[in-house]
């Protein structure tokens, strides 16, 4: 990455040590300030878990703890911007060990806490990877309250660099590893039944790329398993499964551009994933998924002539029933202004898009990769974090959702507000089940969320990559874990209940993307939508997580899939995994709860059906599907009624789409 590098002031009184340029004549240091010359030493032979490789020169110290505890190296100072990067070894100098490492941890600013033993020598080690530049640091005692959330780190076995993607990959609904090896070889990491994982390795022939930049899961055949997207710098590629889950094949598109975040996500609505990508230097690409090809397109989904997309999220911010993208830009491809001024495109419901960011208030200035949404405030709908990746256009936003199509910035006293920690990364999920969505972002930490709009940091930060570290529940326990390079943080969890929802698509896609999914107990009303591809380059988890903290019933979960089927399941028990097949829960219809657009006369009904509908209210066709999700009958309708003498007797859900392309659902009977 390129960074920029400005003059800094050094602190007055520091005490200054002239660093010595190899491990084994390391200065020695004690607690204290201290100011390093330019980096001109031996550089580090590993940079522990850093995603840049070390740089050509480095700068060494050692630190012999007096007593067992936390420290902390920081270059945060004020009035510093200065890029370094801190590495830090416990060993011997001919055999070091990985401790801890950091690199932009506040803007370009580097800092680290680590635990100590008593007696114990650690080497502190500053490369020149972004600046050759002196700089100014400090060594402090650090005080670690208890966490208020705890993870355990717990080593996987997986190959290579490329560990970005957490998603069932066989069918069975546990979260699953997988393993970018190179553009050939996938390892996937298979959650077994019981904990633990068994590994096995895929030939992938033809692929000529690797997700350098993001990855997306989806089932684009609807045969069960997933497939993935390869998002890399020269562009796509489709690495699909078979009909048994059991070898992929792969398709490099001919289209070479510089890839940000990709998406699966159904676009036009007929039941087959479309995958959604990010352009970097030109107009977004999409491709529509035929049944047989995904078929390129450009344009009309983020149209600004130099790029500048860096993180698209999906999610039905309107409440009307189908989702609606976000894009997360930074700079525009560096061509001038307006590039880095964030979009919405709101879903019009007929295969178009409209940008109303301007009048949303989304319109967002700030230098961001990658936005979090969610409903924070559990009012019903969803708002969201923008998170930034540079302080050069100002802080983190938090803006919450009015319910009229805008949206106010809260970020005044919400707690990004104090922070300038930066991340390509955010992404929301409950992590400690209270029952309020947190947010996974900068500082290698959870801001907790209280259902107010108040994002609280944990105590201690986490050992955690500053970008790779996807989610999911990767020993099935409840609590959302963290993959972190070759360990998972385990969330060890805490007495709050949970409950993890499992969807299967019949009408609509096989995963249910674009569902959204709805609980309700004596917290009143959770809402989550199905999304593939969170953050910015990460794959997460497609079961969705809800916690509920201490409540000891939920009354009913109610499922709007994308194809206007409506499953409502009632009286759910806490504390486990509810599996929804599309149709096969079908409930009182949402439309008699939802303005009462129309009624349905006789029903049940013998022959012929008629619908007594309000006056904004005109059906222009009417689907019916039997039980099972299958469409039986389909009609177009130039007047209020429709005949079902073809039927065989039983129950049925009516789905009728009005003038402007909205589905309802309506439950009936055939005698």
């Amino acid at each position: 990455m390129n960074k920029k590098i400005s003059f800094f002031l050094l602190l007055l009184n520091a005490t200054w040590a002239m660093a010595q340029l190899t491990c084994s004549t390391a200065v020695n240091l004690s607690l204290g300030t201290y100011t390093a010359p330019a980096v001109t030493g031996t550089p580090p032979t590993s940079v522990c878990g850093l995603t840049s490789p070390a740089g050509t020169a480095g700068l060494w110290y050692k630190y012999t703890a007096t007593q067992t505890g936390n420290i902390t190296v920081s270059t945060v100072i004020s009035g510093q911007n200065v890029d370094t990067r801190v590495i830090v070894y416990s060993g011997t100098c001919g055999s070091l060990t990985c401790v801890a490492s950091n690199d932009d941890f506040s803007g370009y600013s580097a800092q680290t806490t680590f635990g100590v033993t008593a007696g114990t020598t650690y080497y502190i080690v500053f490369d020149n990877k972004w600046s050759s530049l002196g700089f100014n640091f400090t060594l402090s005692q650090a005080v670690v309250l208890a966490d208020r959330l705890s993870f355990t780190s717990t080593p996987v076995t997986v190959a290579g660099s490329l560990n970005h993607c957490i998603v069932d990959m066989n069918g069975d609904y546990r979260d699953d590893i997988v393993s970018v090896v190179s553009a050939t070889q996938i390892v996937i990491s298979y959650q077994q039944n019981g904990g633990g994982f068994n590994n096995v390795s895929y030939t992938i022939p033809s692929t000529v790329i690797t997700p350098s930049w993001s990855i997306s899961a989806g089932d684009i055949d609807n045969n069960g398993f997933n497939d993935l997207m390869y998002g890399s710098g020269s562009g796509i590629a489709f690495v699909k499964a078979n009909s048994t889950g059991t070898a992929y094949t792969s398709e490099k598109k001919p289209q070479s551009f510089l890839v940000q975040r990709t998406n699966f996500i159904d676009i036009n609505n007929d039941g087959k994933l479309d995958a959604f990508v990010c352009d970097d230097n030109s107009p977004n690409r999409f491709y529509l998924n035929d049944g047989t090809n995904m078929n390129h397109n450009q344009g009309g989904l983020g149209d600004f002539p130099s790029g500048g997309n860096y993180g698209s999220i999906w999610m039905d911010y309107d409440n009307d029933g189908d989702l609606d993208l976000y894009i997360a830009k930074c700079s525009g491809g560096g061509s001038g202004p307006g590039g880095n001024i964030d979009e919405l495109h709101r879903n019009n419901g007929n295969g178009t898009f409209t940008n109303v960011a301007a009048t949303a208030n989304m319109a967002n200035p700030t230098q961001t990769w990658s936005s979090a949404w969610g409903d924070f405030n559990n009012d019903g709908w969803m708002d969201a974090v923008v998170g930034i990746n540079s302080t050069s256009n100002g802080l983190s936003k938090v803006m919450r959702n009015n319910g009229n199509g805008t949206f106010t910035d809260v970020s005044a006293g919400s707690g990004y507000d104090l922070t300038s920690a930066t991340s390509r990364e955010y992404v929301a999920y409950d992590f400690d089940n209270d029952g309020f969505l947190d947010i996974l972002g900068a500082n290698y930490n959870i801001m907790f969320g209280d259902g107010t709009f108040k994002f609280t940091p944990n105590a201690n930060s986490y050992n955690l990559s500053l970008y790779d570290r996807p989610v999911g529940d990767l020993n099935n326990d409840g609590f959302l874990d963290i993959q972190n390079g070759s360990n998972v943080l385990m969330n060890n969890g805490n007495t709050n209940k949970w409950l993890k929802v499992t969807l299967q698509g019949v009408q609509s896609n096989r995963n249910g993307i674009g569902a959204r999914i709805e609980i309700y107990g004596s917290w009143g009303k959770q809402i989550r939508d199905v999304q593939s591809g969170v953050g910015f380059q990460n794959m997460n988890t497609l079961n969705t997580h809800f916690g509920i903290g201490q409540a000891t019933a939920i009354t009913k979960v109610v499922v709007k899939w994308p194809s206007g089927t409506v499953d409502v399941i009632n009286n759910v028990n806490p504390n486990s995994t509810l599996f929804v097949l599309e149709g096969s829960a079908l409930g009182v219809s949402e439309i008699q709860n939802n303005k009462g657009l129309f009624t349905v006369y006789p029903n049940p009904a013998d022959d012929m059906i008629s619908f007594n509908t309000k006056s904004d209210f005109t059906p222009v066709e009417a689907k019916i599907y039997d039980m099972s999700g299958k469409m039986v009958l389909q009609a177009k309708l130039d007047k209020n009624s429709m005949s079902v003498n073809r039927l065989k007797s039983g129950m049925y859900m009516l789905h009728l789409k009005d003038q402007f392309g909205n589905t309802y659902s309506h439950k009936i009977i055939k005698k």
